[in-house]
């Protein structure tokens, strides 16, 4: 059809005098959006009570049933990142995104049906698996974009993108709450009309980041900038086809500092209401509480850009080690902040991690870069990007379990959390150790060279 024809690659190649610096505010229509994965959790309690309406009834679903819808969402990222990284690559950017703009917002329509019909397997399929793949399309389409629109500044382009899935949840949270309580009634809870309007408002927003978006002309390069012509030793000129990064053990140390790294911090983000009302009964409420996760997610939202901005000055293996380092320390010194009593350390504390949370999903393109090249980056991010659907099982799983375990065993709430910290530093610590040995690619690997069974799909 020759309306889809717009959505070709070449359709998408910029013109002469076109501005570079729209491309981050349409990566930012995209993530922005699909930031409201971190926000899905406003509507848990609300769809424990759609039969019951004010109380669960035994008709009703349970928390832990609705958990999976999340868990789906982020596993399905990782899946189609890593699946339909070489097309997003291929097809270019607008093609991507489009097909993000039409999962994401149509898995919260077919979500909306679920509701209606009370079945939550077709939640499960709505949210999970349509709005997962929108999930993961939509989070990498735009890296190798912003990457070759911005050589000079990998980082701080990545970054500028990447913040807005740190942030959406600051948007999607309020903008949810206000839509449930606007179509609710005494004998009605408005989920599924909230479901219709999210999925059409993601939806149109999502479009306009497509329509935006476009890629340099062969060989361009921004006014006045020329690439170094020293050789740095981590960062490569030469190009690594997607399928033979695969095979370099930079990839999968780099896999395990990205799962590790986030491991630590994305088990802490889903209990931190509930960890720092424990670890300080009678002093943090339940309203500061809900107000130390706000301030989380704006470190989280602002360390993106921060740390990736950074990492363009320092190296990204600088930038890692500082990560570890300082979170191994930071981790450690959690269970002191409770047996003192300092909220006001404790906080701290967190607020730091978090924001490495966040800068270390906004510098691994970079770091992606800098070893294999620009040329197939998004693809090789969406295969690493499993490394977060990983993290996403076993960080969840340490908090939760040792806490209960803990419990179970006598040790009062406050001090539940300790053994977690402590393993939560020796994981950074093997996270360090991971991005001690990253070396260069080996020659054989990059594109053109004899034995590299490297075959490039398309020409940039």
């Amino acid at each position: 059809m020759a309306f889809l024809s717009i959505l070709h690659r070449d359709r998408t190649i910029a013109g002469p005098g076109f501005n570079r610096w729209l491309v981050p505010p349409a990566a930012l229509c995209i993530h922005l959006c699909i930031g409201q994965a971190y926000a899905f959790s406003v509507f848990n309690l609300p769809m424990t009570k759609l039969i019951g309406i004010g109380r669960s009834v035994p008709t009703d679903w349970k928390l832990t049933d609705l958990g999976w819808i999340f868990t789906l969402g982020i596993f399905f990222l990782g899946v189609s990142a890593a699946i339909l990284g070489r097309w997003v690559e291929e097809g270019g950017p607008r093609r991507a995104m489009f097909t993000a703009a039409l999962c994401f917002g149509g898995g919260f329509l077919v979500s909306a049906a679920g509701v209606y019909a009370h079945n939550i397997w077709v939640i499960y399929f709505g949210y999970g698996v349509i709005g997962g793949f929108g999930l993961g399309l939509g989070y990498i389409s735009p890296v190798s974009t912003l990457i070759k629109w911005f050589p000079d500044r990998p980082g701080m382009a990545t970054g500028l993108a990447i913040m807005g899935f740190g942030g959406g949840a600051l948007i999607a949270s309020p903008l949810s709450v206000w839509l449930m309580a606007r179509f609710s009634t005494p004998v009605h809870v408005g989920v599924a009309e909230t479901f219709i309007c999210l999925g059409v408002i993601y939806l149109c927003f999502m479009l306009v980041g497509a329509a935006i978006v476009r890629i340099p002309p062969p060989g361009w390069r921004p006014a006045g900038w020329t690439a170094p012509t020293t050789p740095q030793k981590l960062v490569t000129t030469a190009d690594v086809y997607v399928y033979q990064a695969l095979k370099t053990p930079q990839f999968w140390l780099l896999w395990w500092v990205l799962c590790l790294n986030v491991t630590a911090g994305i088990g802490v983000i889903g209990q931190a209401s509930a960890m720092s009302q424990e670890m300080f009964p009678g002093k943090v409420t339940a309203i500061a509480a809900a107000g130390f996760v706000g301030l989380m997610s704006l470190f989280n939202m602002a360390g993106r850009f921060l740390w990736a901005s950074s990492s363009d000055l320092m190296g990204r293996k600088n930038t890692y080690f500082c990560f570890f380092i300082i979170g191994t320390a930071l981790y450690a010194a959690v269970p002191a902040t409770g047996a003192s009593g300092s909220v006001a350390l404790f906080v701290l504390c967190f607020l730091v991690i978090i924001s490495m949370y966040g800068g270390g999903f906004a510098t691994i393109p970079a770091y992606l870069k800098d070893m294999f090249g620009t040329r197939y980056v998004g693809a090789i991010h969406g295969w690493l990007i499993t490394a977060w659907s990983a993290a996403g099982v076993f960080g969840p799983v340490l908090v939760n379990y040792i806490r209960q375990y803990e419990i179970d065993h006598g040790v009062p709430k406050a001090q539940a959390y300790n053994l977690t910290m402590y393993i939560m530093a020796a994981l950074l610590v093997a996270g360090f150790f991971c991005n001690l040995c990253i070396k260069p690619v080996h020659k054989r690997h990059h594109l053109g060279q004899v034995g590299s069974g490297a075959v490039p799909a398309v020409s940039n």
